[in-house]
């Protein structure tokens, strides 16, 4: 008890975001790796021996948003064919998706097969279908909204950090993004934080441009397409989403009518283990870097020194009434 009263100081002292943990690294170009949990709606396609024109074969990837149990929205560019041809279809020996993986070294999420690809036709945008449903992740929703010039929009990616860069990293990275010119179909994209020169890379092609609505759930309002060399400076050109949203629902509305609703959340599963091993949630924490971004909720932040108080209360109860008690049996002696 006394030991208790000698630290008690010392713990008081110690601040409350010592207890978190330290921050991830930098990544995307000059972005910020995202946290387990978080944006579990981003999709990573993987191409295993695509054809080439010289009659071999290459690996490749691309990163992409899930917009209903089965669809996943990317750029139409990620399926060519050796001719260098958009096509709506797999052109890979191997086609794969990860959807809800924050690191791909992991195996939280779903690992899935790419079974059919849509292609826009005008727009450099395509869908490709899971050969099975994503039921426990929301989707993200589609913008109606045309963009406006200055609209802040986030951006998640699985791409290379450096435009000399031979793989791409473990793990899902984001930035901050301000809206620099609107077109007919699409608009341009730079960047605002974590840095000026925060920007997609190659790999991040098809990877989602998104807002956040008052109720929490995640708003696509476009699609990584083409820019310079990463990183840089200035903009980067996406698809906007409201302007071929009705395209969209017309191939996935179906999908989503059939699917069960799924409640917005910042929590993934870890698929569970053969045995029966309950699936395991990890709670999602903000980007680090992110200055809009809480390091701990407000009630996290009070209710550390709400539980000394009271420890700190009942502990004196304890010995005054260990007092009492001594006096109690002195006295009848």
């Amino acid at each position: 008890m006394r030991m208790f009263w000698k630290l008690l100081p010392v713990i008081l002292a110690v601040p409350i975001g010592a207890v978190v943990a330290a921050a991830p690294a930098e990544a995307i170009a000059n972005g910020t790796s995202v946290p387990d949990g978080r944006y579990p709606f981003a999709v990573k396609l993987i191409d295993n021996g695509i054809p080439t024109a010289d009659g071999g074969r290459r690996d490749s990837s691309c990163s992409g948003g899930l917009v209903s149990p089965h669809w996943v929205l990317t750029a139409g560019h990620c399926f060519k064919d050796a001719d260098g041809r958009r096509v709506s279809r797999p052109v890979a020996e191997e086609s794969l998706a990860t959807v809800g993986r924050t690191d791909q070294s992991g195996d939280d999420g779903h690992e899935t097969e790419v079974v059919e690809v849509r292609q826009h036709g005008e727009a450099d945008v395509a869908l490709a279908r899971l050969d099975r449903g994503i039921t426990d992740i929301t989707p993200l929703r589609l913008s109606r909204a045309r963009p406006a010039a200055g609209q802040k929009a986030r951006l998640v990616g699985y791409g290379l950090t450096t435009a000399t860069a031979k793989r791409t990293p473990d793990r899902l990275r984001t930035g901050q993004f301000r809206v620099t010119g609107v077109e007919q179909t699409e608009m341009g994209l730079s960047g605002v934080s974590p840095k000026r020169s925060t920007s997609p890379c190659e790999r991040d092609s098809g990877g989602p441009y998104f807002t956040e609505a008052k109720d929490g759930a995640a708003v696509v309002v476009g699609v990584v397409s083409r820019g310079p060399a990463c990183p840089h400076t200035g903009p980067d050109i996406a698809t906007r989403v409201d302007a071929i949203a009705p395209w969209i629902l017309s191939i996935i509305k179906s999908d989503l009518a059939a699917s069960p609703s799924v409640k917005p959340s910042k929590t993934t599963k870890k698929p569970a283990k053969p045995g029966g091993t309950p699936a395991r949630t990890t709670v999602a924490a903000p980007p680090a870097g992110d200055p809009a971004a809480l390091t701990l909720p407000p009630a996290a932040l009070l209710s550390v020194p709400i539980v000394l108080v009271v420890l700190i209360g009942l502990l004196t109860a304890a010995r005054g009434k260990r007092r009492y008690r001594g006096r109690r049996r002195n006295s009848a002696r």
